[in-house]
């Protein structure tokens, strides 16, 4: 195929790829993959632009996901409230006050027939952001593929699965570490052989920067985690050269634009160097791939239009780094979900890097920048000083177990809000360059009879279904669970009957225990 010419608009020819010298050892497309994951990165494709959305019920974020469609978007990510995210039903005592509020109610399979009406998964790319219950949901996709006719075998999207993260530093879990990765594992080995084309983790640094840690420690527990993933399915005998193509990374992008794009192609020869280590021959399984979205906690409250900037920056210090998929996120989320406008803001602003801005014109546009390559090797040396501390407790499941990880993370966090507290950093807006303003008034708002609609459609879903076939497969599924077979299975036998999500739960619970900290 003919390479693609580039020119600016001064009728300058922009190169695919520039070095400073013609032998240089590190080249896109190569391990150890500091400059990118393809030759030509975005000349041939731009990244995915996934914006992350979903409220209310089922019906409200599939307008939601249709309108992002309808003005270009390129991949779905769906956002779950927090009793799907713990694996319980809207109609559970403990779900009262927040059915639909962080996210989608999803209760059975048929919440999921809803969200996706109209939408075909055979022709788009879903990622869900779902971790304690993400074997469920995974279910539900794959169950609703096979209803619209689609090859599952060619179906793609990413689950987010890493429940490391969650006990480090998010919260949304459920089981103890070990039943945990048992569940992580059964989804790697089910995936490699009946979804390959699926990324079975997305292994998350977003979190851990949101609570607070530096960039370096973002990088440093993020990867170690993924080095912990990889021994676990180690030793189950999984090949790591067909497990590993299909683990994907989730990064967080702050406003130190030049730290961050470092940050980016460190991780990439980093992750190489990991897996080469454990075992790995393939390139695939040795390119660390990753989603970017742009940072929650530095949105403010105070000046939210000067958010839109923000955004923009964290944006391109995405692409710059050489990012696969990218959210922007609205900047009116400091206050409020997202309304139509900022989304449609925030899709608009990766539009315009991708068509105007010229940074997808060549590959890693600021390899060679003396400050560039001299900030990757500094944030790699002190990461890895991490992840050797990491190590030698044993991983990073003793180190979570410990509380290393999350000390190091809430240190992190108190020395920043200190420094801006004390006016050493500045947020503009915030602790300079002030001023008074009318309250905020775009909000959108969940309406608080949203759980009573979904118990309406629970009962309903098992007034019409087979409750006894249900109740004979959740026997099996505890069968199962007290066994060494793969869960995903029996899983998805279950949502094709429409048990619910947190009757499935409800059985890993009980098999399982419940971890508290």
């Amino acid at each position: 195929m003919e390479e693609k010419k580039i020119v600016t608009e001064s009728g300058i020819e922009i190169k695919t790829v520039y070095t400073a010298h013609a032998d240089s050892k590190e080249l896109p497309g190569q391990y150890p993959f500091t400059r990118g994951v393809q030759e030509d990165m975005y000349r041939s494709k731009l990244w995915t632009m996934r914006q992350y959305a979903g409220f209310s019920t089922a019906e409200e974020s599939n307008k939601r996901y249709k309108y992002l469609l309808a003005n270009g978007t390129t991949g779905l990510s769906v956002a779950f409230d927090l009793p799907t995210q713990i694996g319980f039903d809207s109609d559970h005592e403990l779900s009262d006050g927040e059915v639909g509020k962080a996210g989608v109610a999803i209760d059975s399979l048929r919440d999921v027939e809803i969200l996706f009406d109209g939408i075909q998964l055979g022709n788009i790319t879903t990622s869900m952001t779902i971790n304690s219950t993400a074997s469920i949901l995974l279910a539900m996709y794959i169950a609703l593929a096979k209803k619209q006719g689609a090859d599952i075998k060619k179906i793609s999207g990413t689950v987010q699965n890493d429940l490391l993260k969650e006990y480090a530093a998010r919260g949304t879990y459920i089981y103890p570490p070990k039943q945990s990765m048992r569940i992580i594992t059964d989804i790697f080995e089910y995936c490699s052989k009946e979804v390959p084309k699926w990324n079975t983790i997305s292994i998350s640094g977003y979190h851990i920067r949101e609570a607070g840690s530096t960039a370096v420690q973002e990088l440093a527990f993020t990867l170690a985690n993924g080095k912990a993933y990889l021994k676990a399915a180690l030793t189950k005998d999984l090949d790591i050269n067909v497990f590993a193509r299909r683990l994907s990374f989730f990064f967080n992008a702050h406003n130190n634009l030049l730290q961050e794009v470092a940050k980016f192609r460190a991780a990439r020869r980093m992750w190489a160097s990991i897996t080469k280590e454990l075992g790995a021959t393939d390139p695939k399984a040795m390119m660390l791939r990753f989603h970017t979205q742009t940072g929650g906690s530095t949105l403010t409250a105070q000046q939210p239009e000067n958010n839109i900037v923000r955004v923009a920056i964290q944006a391109l210090s995405a692409v710059l780094g050489g990012t696969q998929s990218l959210h922007t996120n609205g900047y009116d989320e400091a206050m409020t979900l997202p309304t139509e406008e900022a989304a449609r803001i925030a899709l608009r602003t990766q539009q315009l890097i991708a068509y105007e801005s010229g940074a997808a014109d060549t590959v890693d546009p600021l390899g060679g920048s003396y400050f560039v390559e001299t900030l990757t090797d500094e944030l790699e040396r002190k990461a890895w000083e991490y992840i050797e501390k990491i190590d030698a407790m044993g991983g990073s499941v003793a180190a979570i177990e410990a509380g290393y990880i999350q000390n190091e993370i809430a240190n992190a966090s108190f020395e920043y809000q200190q420094s801006i507290q004390s006016g050493e950093r500045i947020i503009v807006g915030v602790n300079k360059f002030t001023r008074e303003e009318p309250p905020f008034d775009k909000h959108l708002v969940v309406d608080d009879n949203i759980r009573q609609f979904q118990i309406e459609k629970i009962k309903q879903i098992k007034s019409q279904r087979d409750n006894k076939g249900v109740e004979e497969l959740l026997v099996k599924l505890e069968r199962t669970a007290r066994s060494d077979a793969n869960l995903m299975p029996v899983i998805l036998e279950c949502v094709e009957a429409y048990a619910t999500l947190g009757e499935i739960a409800d059985v890993m619970r009980k098999v399982f225990g419940i971890y508290t900290g």
